[in-house]
């Protein structure tokens, strides 16, 4: 994927070697005697909403939970503060692709869809730092938090993509980082508030991971969107490129990651998509470049 010759975003905020940040944003009841399932349906929908997979944030609470009880943080998350841009090449990559996120999506989405884009800010960290979400760790992956409107992403999380999940490459990690953007699109058209609360009112967990799978593979299509046109325009893809963020896209399905996890696959339990739907909504995202054509809820 070419990129070293593209400008870098204004949109950075390098936070790595800063010692990893203050207290988390938004704290959450839990009992002595383990999680209710009123606190369980909560923090799986925080966790649809915000793109993190639900069981970090359950699994966490449960940790909390059986060493004190009401638990209730609530500090106010850091400011953003300016940062130079970055100067290695870990961050110089990220910098450009989000530079040309940018560069697509306040040109299409105003043309497809009658709306201003207003970029995220990109905040880069090691190990943990602080969102208006809670706080933001390398375990959790990539995510964005709506609440401040930024995407959070350890860098390490790439070389996890390399060893542990079989993906790696340039247009691989630059899927990954336009995957969180698409949440962004999502919510500047509304879509996230209108999921989140169709969550609130779902019958069962089982349907609220469904709208969960909807909003990621809307995210895995908005992606293919921003790929297709930024190619379009740039002429950014080069051999094998698409071959390595399918197979990311294949490696990061739910069935994939738990059969490796556990042996078993559950469907009802999906919340990002199986392999072979990221791919296919990826595809459709790349063929396409339309955002229309990403209207996973109307199928």
């Amino acid at each position: 994927m070419r990129w070293d010759d593209f400008r870098q975003s204004d949109n950075i905020e390098d936070r790595r070697g800063d010692g990893g940040g203050g207290g988390g944003g938004i704290g959450l009841p839990i009992g002595g005697g383990g999680l209710g399932i009123g606190t369980i349906i909560v923090l799986g929908i925080l966790g649809y909403a915000l793109g993190i997979d639900p069981r970090i944030l359950i699994s966490g609470a449960e940790m909390a939970g059986g060493t004190r009880s009401n638990y209730a943080e609530q500090q106010a998350p850091r400011t953003s503060r300016p940062t130079a841009p970055p100067s290695d090449q870990t961050g110089r990559f990220v910098s450009a692709v989000v530079a040309q996120t940018e560069d697509v999506w306040s040109e299409i989405l105003p043309a497809q869809k009658g709306i201003k884009y207003t970029p995220p800010r990109l905040v880069l960290f090691d190990g943990q730092t602080a969102s208006a979400c809670g706080r933001a760790q390398s375990a959790m992956g990539p995510f964005y938090c709506p609440v401040d409107q930024k995407v959070y992403l350890d860098t390490s999380f790439f070389n996890d993509m390399k060893r542990k999940l079989g993906g790696g490459g340039d247009f691989a990690y630059a899927y990954v980082i336009a995957h969180e953007i698409g949440h962004h699109i999502e919510n500047q058209l509304g879509i996230l508030k209108r999921a989140q609360g169709a969550q609130q009112a779902a019958g069962d967990r089982a349907d609220a991971n469904r709208i969960s799978v909807r909003i990621e593979l809307m995210a895995d299509c908005l992606a293919g969107v921003w790929a297709a046109n930024a190619d379009r325009k740039w002429k950014i893809l080069e051999q094998g490129d698409l071959e390595k963020a399918v197979a990311t896209a294949q490696a990061i399905g739910d069935d994939r990651l738990q059969q490796s996890a556990r042996g078993t696959v559950v469907p009802d339990s999906f919340t990002h998509g199986s392999s072979a739907q990221r791919i296919n909504w990826l595809k459709r995202g790349l063929e396409s470049g339309k955002v229309d054509a990403c209207n996973t809820f109307a199928r």
